[in-house]
């Protein structure tokens, strides 16, 4: 398989003004896709986009280029990426675009794409989008120019489907439920859909203003979430990050239950009502807490490479339904084609409300092994994990641990980072080592 040149493990993301999230760039990948992409009669792409005020720009670079390779724009305005994967399917479209830098701050952005069945491209799809942004820009005739329009009741849409994921004859009446949108792409989604299921729900981060996406609050900053659930003495609270496709939650105590906890507890309700097919599929930084505690339920469990799409990959390879990342990715394929941070958190909800179980009751059957992550930023094309010192430093971690614990040094797919994972029995010591083997990091970057 050959390299990709702007494609990342999420679509193409970067600074914004910067190559390659350039207006003139945008517009020429526009163009590329529409050639690649339009296969059937429809020559409709849809285009929905998070709350950045780059969005806007980007936007309308897209509808311009798809428009000079003969395809239409349908615009679903601010929407989160797995309402716009729901929708490209329901529209029957060529593809879904979402413009968007997930969990990044707002002057990142991105642009992601889906396949006319709500999946993330294949990768030769995108070598083959790579290769016609090479080529000279050209542009049909004149009679043959893609239009665009605008998809007014979208967020309706979207709102229904979510509710559809809840079982029908349960309803959310008398909890109290702190929902935070992370000033991103649900802000008009979630706090609806929990109301319209009965919850009495206080918001926060629902207030974007274009620069505040993900800033202090989301998925990714559960602080403002956990002061307010217990502000409120709610049950508990939700959070998602800028595009939706992440969830965490917090439980009545302020406690924060991550991506492996809400897989484990949606699994084990499945195990109980009979409906589980397969497994469970983590990644290289799932919690060891998790393997164990679906192995005492006798729940298979196998680990992939660290993002979405290798989760994915491997969910399809064993034909199993449930996969997640403990940053909160949460794939449910008997539900939608992607992860969805709305519809994951309401299957929590669901079994809160038929055991009469709190989150934290929960979550209790599942041991966290204490696991500390250090992210080091870096610059250049260098890689600090083949320096002989940082090998050294992870090697005398390694031996320290021995059997009781792990240690995971990768290159971020969407950032210039270093994750530093440290895992084990005693908390002090695994912060001890995870910030040795950061300096390290650092001192070699």
């Amino acid at each position: 398989m050959a390299e990709r040149k702007y494609f990342g493990t999420d679509g193409i993301r970067g600074l914004v003004g910067e190559g390659p999230i350039t207006p003139e760039f945008v517009l020429k990948l526009g163009w590329a896709a529409g050639r690649v992409l339009s296969q059937t009669g429809t020559k409709k792409v849809l285009i929905g986009k998070d709350t950045r005020i780059s969005g806007y720009m980007l936007e309308s670079a897209l509808e311009a280029g798809l428009a000079a390779a003969g395809l239409q724009a349908a615009f679903t305005g601010p929407m989160p990426t797995p309402a716009v994967a729901y929708l490209t399917r329901t529209f029957r479209a060529e593809a879904g675009i979402v413009i968007s830098a997930s969990h990044n701050p707002y002057y990142d952005n991105g642009i992601k794409f889906f396949s006319s069945e709500g999946t993330k491209l294949p990768d030769d799809v995108e070598l083959a989008i790579e290769a016609e942004i090479e080529k000279p820009l050209t542009c049909v005739e004149s009679a043959q120019l893609g239009k665009a329009m605008r998809i007014v009741d979208a967020a309706g849409r979207y709102i229904e489907f979510c509710k559809s994921t809840f079982p029908h004859d349960m309803n959310l009446s008398g909890l109290n439920i702190v929902v935070d949108c992370a000033h991103g792409a649900t802000y008009h989604i979630a706090p609806k859909v929990l109301r319209e299921l009965g919850a009495n729900v206080v918001e926060i981060g629902c207030e974007p203003n274009g620069t505040n996406i993900n800033h202090q609050v989301g998925a990714t900053d559960v602080g403002a979430l956990q002061a307010k659930v217990l502000e409120e003495k709610a049950d508990f609270g939700i959070a998602l990050d800028g595009d939706g496709d992440r969830v965490i939650m917090v439980d009545g105590e302020g406690n924060k239950v991550d991506g492996d906890q809400i897989a484990y507890i949606i699994a084990r309700d499945a195990l109980r009502r009979g409906e589980l097919k397969g497994g469970v599929v983590g990644t290289l930084m799932t919690n060891l807490g998790m393997e164990v505690a679906l192995k005492n339920l006798g729940i298979p469990f196998v680990r992939s490479k660290v993002g979405d799409r290798y989760v994915m990959e491997e969910l399809q390879k064993q034909n199993w339904l449930i996969g997640a990342e403990n940053s909160g990715h949460v794939i449910l394929l008997d539900k939608i084609t992607t992860g969805d941070g709305i519809v994951a958190g309401l299957q929590v909800m669901a079994s809160i409300v038929d055991s009469k179980m709190t989150l934290k009751e929960l979550c209790d059957g599942m041991k966290m092994f204490p696991q500390v992550l250090e992210n080091v930023r870096f610059k250049g094309n260098g890689n600090p994990l083949e320096s002989e010192a940082v090998i050294a430093a992870k090697e005398a971690v390694e031996e320290k641990l021995g059997d009781s614990g792990r240690v995971l040094l990768r290159k971020s797919g969407t950032e210039p980072l270093i994750r530093v994972m440290v895992e084990g029995e005693d908390s002090a010591s695994v912060k001890e080592y995870a910030l040795e083997i950061a300096q390290a990091v650092k001192d070699n970057c």
